[in-house]
């Protein structure tokens, strides 16, 4: 599988453990960035690329990785077409794929160290959306919202 990988500089050790990881797996790799750790990195510009690679069809799937996890989480699940999830538990990590089709994983790294994080990376990445009628249904639904929301702001 291609998988877009991104991280600020909070997340710049992880992500270099992680796409090793992927490597090793068989993945193929698209980082983003950082390239190198820069306490001026913002979450936002990652979280971004790796929103942009996937929407865009360049990659199946991401990783995004900053501190907590939370602010990355924030920033992806604004662009369209993104279905981020945080997830620091492995349950979560496959369920958001198998129920809620969640195309980003989202890790803090500084709640989880390499062995769980590499865990959960394989986890999310070996499960697959059901297709289940209601799980298309709700998925349908979260992806009204960004319709509905765009063409309110247009009509203000």
């Amino acid at each position: 599988m291609l998988v877009a990988v991104g991280a600020d500089h909070a997340g710049f050790s992880l992500k270099q453990d992680l796409v090793a990881y992927l490597k090793e797996l068989g993945h193929e790799v698209q980082d983003v960035g950082a390239h190198r750790p820069d306490p001026n990195d913002d979450y936002p510009d990652y979280a971004q690329a790796v929103a942009e690679a996937i929407v865009n069809g360049q990659t199946e799937r991401g990783v995004l990785i900053c501190g907590s996890g939370v602010g990355a989480s924030v920033a992806a699940n604004k662009i369209p077409g993104i279905r981020a999830g945080l997830c620091h538990d492995t349950y979560s990590a496959h369920q958001g794929v198998e129920h809620d089709d969640m195309n980003v994983l989202v890790l803090g790294a500084r709640v989880v160290g390499t062995a769980l994080a590499q865990e959960l990376v394989h986890t999310y990445l070996n499960a697959t959306f059901t297709g289940e009628a209601r799980h298309r249904r709700r998925v349908e639904k979260v992806k009204s919202l960004e319709t509905k929301c765009k063409e309110e702001k247009e009509k203000a």
